[in-house]
């Protein structure tokens, strides 16, 4: 075996197996230890997790092969310039809105527990990271077993489902019994894509980072992504030449409004390749080339230099291998204007990670994703494997839900993801319904207007995560980021029934149309023509019943949810502030009227009083707050007094706004109600 090759398994060894020789807590060989919940893996989704169960006081466990948490960041990025923007200054002190921008820091309830306080650098270096996560478990007490190297993952009732848990053996021969498992392993298995002469192509995961060791050197790399770009941006200033090679052309993030597409930061290669001088991007499958080294040949060519060229060239014998090729197959032969003819000093494959099935028995395995090449494992809307309950995929490798469309794989995404699998959590094992908040109708105006301008939740996982809120009439409940994909079932998974009146769903969402992004008219400023807005904006969805599975299966393309009976855009906005009154709240207030069919204006007492004396129905701002004593300016003896003049019956709240209609008894011959355009009655 080349002795290069050798060395670099034996780096990666080292790199990946714990550096304690035992768990910090041994433990017997053969024994078995019980836990309600087993977090596999301590990176950020891990510990995410850990700290939700350790705020709700459940019997849990993290178990980690290596020595310290985040250990993915120790090697990863090989040039190790994190590309997770760090915005500490947002002009806010508003915890919540800041997190829009804080794309490293977990969730807790500590205000000061923020990446902030390891790097303030806007693009931070990778060893921060893991100095992040090791303070994060150690000033929340998570309960973390560090070199515990889990090689099988077997269920132990694979024919049950409710019943069913899973057995995890360590490399001691030890166990863990899990009722329910939490898997946060990430992705870090190179991807590989066969073909002829893959032997000679170099690893991302091995290659040098010493821009010197490529001076002079011709470098073809394939792929496209951001590993692809940083290699090359590191040995752009040292290698005569650079070429990346990839099935499809670059997707730019700034185009696509997907952060794993090819980041700004990166992508200086795009100038010296548009710039002609001599980088350069190609397009061609991979499974069809073929990297041949050629020992002999052309006077110009040097021994041992390799060449691209693609596999239906090759005669039967070159094809089982990558020496003795003759000129024939090389494309100069054929095609003297071939883009990559020239031969190249080394290959380099940077075309990601992928999720390790092979701990997994075919009990416990879950499927491979439609999505992402077979990548990731295939999720239900609520993060639990297909064919594994109580198997639940977090962090990275749960994006299989909304890869190319969303967040969800990187951590100012999942932290969110992570929160909302612990809400499922919650509600299946242990009756905890998802939380929710009780708002008077005539206050959801105001409590929407908070939640498009601060939520962090529903502007990162955009499209994925919504707020669920259920009409009772009178009054409404809240839910807070909500997996909208698993709309159907709502109620199982929440706790919550829907009501006869319906439901809203507020998502944050992208235009569907991905043209123009730096160009004239690429943003819309009137509200008339919100819906054609085409960067991130709030929208809500008016349903009368509660969507099926068919529907959300047979959903319009690019929509994140069904046709619902009523939607409304709120125009996006520059500064993304939807605070102002003739563009955000009078059109978000009327749409609310529409839906409610009632007013949802605000008045002063004075009018409420004259609402009040001469209407029927006063509006439901009188009646949820004039009429319940809220904003009387008096004393009790003044309240005692107008409830002995029959002034202030005792109003019981209702759930259904006809009831709320009744003339009171103290008004036997109203006047005439006040002219409005809206419905009042329902």
């Amino acid at each position: 075996m080349d002795p290069a090759v050798v060395l670099v398994a034996i780096t990666l060894t080292a790199l990946f197996t714990p550096i304690s020789c035992s768990p910090e807590h041994p433990q017997a060989p053969n024994s078995t230890r019980r836990h309600d919940y087993c977090v596999l893996g301590a990176g950020p989704a891990g510990l995410q997790m850990g700290h939700f169960l350790a705020k709700s006081h459940r019997d849990y466990v993290i178990l980690e092969r290596n020595s310290g948490p985040g250990s993915f960041f120790n090697f990863y990025p090989r040039h190790r310039k994190l590309i997770s923007i760090n915005k500490i200054y947002t002009g806010r002190q508003n915890r919540e809105f800041s997190l829009r921008h804080d794309w490293n820091s977990l969730l807790s309830d500590r205000p000061d527990l923020l990446f902030k306080r390891i790097s303030r650098d806007f693009y931070p270096d990778a060893d921060a990271y893991p100095r992040y996560l090791a303070m994060y478990v150690k000033e929340l007490d998570l309960k973390v077993r560090y070199g515990v190297d889990i090689g099988s993952v077997r269920a132990s009732d694979p024919g049950g489902s409710s019943g069913r848990s899973y057995v995890l053996t360590d490399q001691y021969g030890s166990q863990y019994s899990c009722g329910v498992l939490l898997v946060s392993t990430g992705l870090w298995v190179p991807q590989q894509v066969p073909f002829v002469g893959s032997d000679l192509v170099e690893g991302y995961e091995s290659i040098s980072v010493d821009p010197e060791e490529y001076r002079n050197q011709a470098v073809l790399i394939l792929g496209k992504g951001n590993s692809a770009f940083e290699t090359a941006q590191s040995i752009m200033g040292r290698a005569s030449r650079v070429h990346l090679y990839s099935p499809n052309p670059v997707r730019l993030a700034w185009q696509t409004h997907y952060v794993g597409d090819l980041r700004a930061v990166n992508n200086e290669v795009l100038d010296t390749y548009q710039l002609k001088s001599l980088d350069g991007l190609v397009e061609g499958r991979l499974e069809d080339i073929a990297i041949v080294r050629r020992e002999g040949g052309r006077r110009k060519a040097k021994r041992g230099q390799l060449y691209l060229t693609l596999t239906e060239l090759l005669n039967e014998g070159a094809r089982n291998g990558s020496s003795n090729v003759s000129a024939q197959s090389l494309p100069g032969f054929h095609s003297d204007n071939f883009s990559l003819r020239q031969p190249y000093n080394r290959v380099i494959r940077c075309l990601g990670f992928h999720f390790n099935f092979s701990i997994f028995d075919s009990s416990a395995c879950p499927p491979r994703g439609g999505g992402a090449r077979g990548r990731l494992p295939g999720l239900t809307a609520w993060y639990e494997g297909r064919g594994t309950p109580n198997l639940f995929v977090l962090g990275a490798a749960a994006h299989s839900r909304d890869y190319r469309r969303s967040a969800g794989g990187f951590i100012h995404g999942f932290r969110y993801t992570v929160r909302a699998v612990h809400k499922v959590l919650e509600q299946r094992y242990h009756s905890s319904a998802w939380p929710a908040t009780r708002l008077p109708t005539s206050q959801l105006l105001s409590w929407i207007l908070k939640r498009v301008n601060e939520a962090s939740g529903p502007y990162q996982m955009f499209s994925v995560l919504g707020d669920i809120i259920l009409l009772h009439g009178s009054h409404c409940d809240y839910l807070e980021e909500f997996p909208i994909q698993a709309l159907p079932q709502l109620v199982a998974l929440s706790g919550h029934k829907v009501p006869k009146r319906g439901l809203l769903i507020l998502v944050m969402q992208y235009g569907l149309n991905l043209n123009n992004t730096l160009g004239p008219g690429r943003a819309e400023s009137e509200w008339t023509r919100a819906w054609k807005s085409n960067f991130l904006h709030p929208v809500l969805y008016y349903y009368d019943a509660l969507p099926t599975d068919w529907d959300m299966h047979n959903r319009p393309t690019g929509w994140p949810l069904p046709r619902p009976k009523a939607v409304h855009h709120m125009v996006e906005d520059f500064l993304t502030e939807w605070d102002q009154p003739i563009s955000h709240s009078q059109p978000l207030r009327r749409f609310l009227e529409h839906c409610f069919h009632t007013d949802l204006r605000a008045f002063f007492a004075e009018s409420c009083f004259r609402f009040s004396l001469t209407s029927r129905n006063p509006p439901l701002f009188c009646r949820q707050g004039y009429l319940k004593r809220q904003g009387i300016v008096g004393n009790g003896k003044l309240r005692q007094h107008a409830r002995d003049a029959g002034l202030m019956p005792g109003h019981q709240d209702s759930d259904d706004l006809i009831e709320d209609t009744t003339v009171p008894e103290y008004l036997p011959h109203p006047g005439a109600a006040v002219a409005s355009g809206v419905h009042y009655d329902l």
